[in-house]
């Protein structure tokens, strides 16, 4: 009877937790009904101004509605822009969680005590590298004589123009010279594109009076030392406006002796100064590598593989002009590396998964050169380092599973890791020294750095940053899934989740992809997933085609006519997951940056039921007019000047497939007003039809960064900040009951 009655009153007590959890359901839906009429009414009542303009491209005509908003400095596209993001910055400024992954992030960085980057070992062993403490807005730029040597500070970004108000610094790239004793440093302001380059005496740490201006060595180019430490190259914008369509075009290298006047150009080689190479203004030449006879110079582009020229040193610090093409694009070469009178690379001359080569540097034969290492049928070949001992070597299979060779009298000999990894990092000194060290990393381990022994087959920890414990992750894991795509294809997919999860399909989940220029997204160890997975959400990567996780044939699987398989894969993997009962569709959120802003972009007008969130972050939406402003992207993307390309790119094209009348999910869309690389009119224009179009009452938020770019050059907090954005949208809109908005009871 006790028993009875015992159940009795648990019975009861579920009857009436059930009416508390339906009121408090009602009272959350009828704020939120509030809160979107409020929203929906408010985004009608000041519509983007819209004048059409009609082109016409083999017999298609296409309306652009909003051709207008290109004009960055009209006054009314400036008003709209401010309005839309002053009034998303209001929307979410009513969720109440909107800072919390700024302030844990904050916190991590502040228990993690500093992190390290740009590490850069001389071959005499001098350290150079960045490293930000606690909470610092900033990295500062530190070195020390050997890994166990007494640390230095050598320069404070804060320091930069510090007579002036209102800027903020920060050091994006470094380069000592050969032996340590000089070091240059890039330093941006504000996630600006250019940068200004510095160059500091070791020793006594004197910055010399000359500045280097318009260039971009963290993204374009680097630094080269002369033999001699006089001077080096480096990659000259003519135009420094980045909203201007000419940036990218007529760069230059240089060739700057410290000391000289850097205003007075050295240009050694470009389009200008080299019109019998007939380099394509678009492309920027660069200073790719050097041996002790040999200077090789690139044209830097988005075509995976680049045209290739080398020039004797003598020659070229004489001022001659005798450069001779060394491969062309069609050679498919990738990872040049030059020693002795041999050149090493990577060949994907048909093959699939590469192959390691070797070719002589007098006669070159990149069709068929000695082939070093063969290629894996399941394994891609990535990163390699040349030592005194052989050539260490790392493969990855599905872009997630990492695994390193060595190379050595002809055997390939498998090396065990220190912990299973998805991702490898390689660095050495050179083919004179046995130094090789081994950065592991995955999506719930943090990387660490160790010092490979080859004598004794052991990993010898020098972690520059300290290893940090994080006992609010102990329960996450990683795994890696195979989904079947619609036409039979196999899609990795990487899944990040608490292992105490149940698939009951109610779990919040993000999926990020990508799919462009064969870049492949390999595991790392990001905070920002594994808070949203402490939050109760799942984290998937989908691994799309267009990528390179698989190889060359996934990369074609995903370019210019074949782009739709990269969104369909995305589509794909989401409808597994609902299937499987991860998820539902009203708990999915997909999330795409950059050339991503394609892939989310078009999955989200091809399927708008299928998703309750839409992310795109400086998101590539409108490709016929990009096509125009970035001609580098026709390499990926596709050309306006063939009627099949054409057709690929109105295909991929997400902001022309915004149709009226359709519902559409709540979309959260970034720009940078610094931005080159997708002109900030791009998600402007995407906002604005989709506000206009969309008939549902999903919020639809605009948010332009001021001071921000591609989401680089910023400070750790800006950086923060927006990251902080997003998640609070997606968690928000996925029903998080600690993201709603609470109801205002005065109105």
């Amino acid at each position: 009877m006790a028993v009875m009655n015992h159940q009795h009153l648990c019975l009861k007590e579920e009857e009436e937790q059930c009416l508390v959890d339906v009121k408090m359901r009602k009272s959350i839906f009828i704020i939120i009904c509030v809160f979107y009429t409020f929203f929906t009414s408010a985004q009608k009542s000041n519509p983007a101004p819209s004048v059409p303009v009609t082109d016409e491209y083999f017999g298609t005509k296409i309306v652009d509605g909003y051709r207008n908003l290109e004009n960055l400095e009209s006054p009314s596209t400036k008003k709209w822009m401010e309005t839309q993001t002053n009034y998303a910055n209001s929307i979410l400024n009513q969720i109440p969680k909107r800072k919390f992954y700024l302030e844990k992030r904050m916190e991590f960085d502040k228990r993690l005590g500093y992190s390290v980057s740009n590490l850069s070992i001389t071959n005499n062993d001098k350290y150079f590298y960045l490293k930000k403490i606690g909470n610092e807005k900033a990295a500062k730029l530190y070195y020390r004589e050997g890994f166990l040597g007494k640390e230095e500070l050598l320069y404070d970004p804060a320091n930069y123009k510090s007579n002036e108000q209102n800027h903020e610094f920060i050091i994006n790239y470094i380069s000592p010279d050969s032996v340590g004793d000089k070091v240059a440093i890039a330093i941006a302001e504000k996630g600006k594109e250019l940068t200004e380059v510095i160059i500091m005496d070791v020793k006594n740490k004197y910055i010399h009076p000359k500045t280097i201006t318009n260039t971009t060595p963290a993204n374009i180019g680097g630094i080269k030392w002369l033999d001699d430490n006089s001077g080096f190259f480096y990659t000259y914008f003519p135009i420094n406006d980045p909203k201007s369509q000419e940036f990218y075009k007529n760069t230059q290298a240089i060739l700057y002796k410290i000391g000289t006047n850097p205003k007075e150009l050295t240009d050694i080689f470009s389009a200008k100064n080299n019109p019998e190479l007939k380099i394509d203004e678009k492309k920027s030449p660069i200073i790719l590598d050097s041996n002790d006879k040999y200077y090789v110079g690139m044209l830097l582009d988005n075509n995976y593989y680049r045209q290739t020229f080398i020039i004797p040193k003598q020659d070229l610090l004489e001022g001659k002009r005798t450069w001779k093409t060394l491969y062309t694009k069609e050679d498919k070469v990738r990872s040049l590396q030059l020693v002795d009178n041999d050149l090493y690379f990577l060949s994907q001359y048909n093959t699939q998964n590469y192959t390691l080569c070797k070719t002589s540097i007098i006669a070159p034969d990149f069709k068929k050169p000695e082939i070093i290492i063969p290629e894996r049928s399941d394994e891609v070949i990535g990163q390699y380092r040349i030592t005194k001992d052989g050539i260490y070597y790392t493969t990855t299979k599905n872009g997630v599973e990492a695994k390193l060779y060595l190379s050595k009298e002809g055997k390939d000999i498998p090396i065990k890791l220190p912990f299973p990894s998805g991702n490898i990092n390689l660095q050495a000194k050179g083919e004179d020294f046995s130094d090789i060290w081994i950065s592991c990393a995955g999506w719930v381990n943090e990387e660490q750095r160790f010092r490979y022994d080859l004598k004794t087959n052991s990993f010898l920890p020098e972690n520059i940053t300290p290893i940090t414990e994080y006992p609010e992750f102990k329960d996450i894991i990683a795994e890696e899934i195979i989904v079947k795509a619609r036409d039979g294809e196999e899609i990795p997919l990487s899944l990040i989740y608490n292992k105490n999860i149940k698939r009951n399909g109610n779990n919040p989940i993000l999926i990020d992809s990508y799919g462009s220029y064969g870049s492949s997204q390999s595991p790392f160890f990001s905070r920002i997933y594994l808070l949203w997975v402490n939050q109760g959400g799942i984290m998937a990567v989908a691994h799309v085609r267009g990528g390179g996780e698989k190889g060359e044939k996934w990369r074609l699987g995903g370019y210019k006519e074949t782009k739709p398989n990269t969104w369909k894969d995305l589509i794909d993997c989401t409808e597994y997951l609902i299937n499987e009962k991860f998820t539902s569709k009203n708990k999915v959120a997909i999330w795409g940056a950059s050339a991503g802003g394609i892939t989310v972009g078009r999955a989200m007008t091809e399927r708008p039921d299928l998703f309750k969130v839409a992310i795109l972050e400086v998101p590539t939406t409108n490709t016929l007019r990009d096509a125009l402003a970035i001609g580098s992207n026709a390499d990926e993307f596709g050309t306006l000047k063939d009627s099949k390309e054409f057709k690929g790119l109105l295909e991929m094209d997400a902001y022309q497939h915004i149709k009226k009348g359709v519902k559409y999910p709540a979309t959260f869309i970034t720009g940078g007003i610094n931005d080159p690389r997708v002109p900030v009119w791009e998600p402007v224009k995407f906002a604005a039809k989709l506000m206009s179009d969309n008939i549902s009452k999903n919020p639809i938020l605009l948010q332009i960064d001021y001071e921000g770019g591609h989401g680089n050059n910023t400070t750790a907090f800006h950086g923060h900040s927006n990251l902080s954005d997003i998640f609070a949208f997606a968690f928000w809109q996925l029903g998080h009951p600690d993201y709603q908005p609470k109801k205002d009871n005065n109105k």
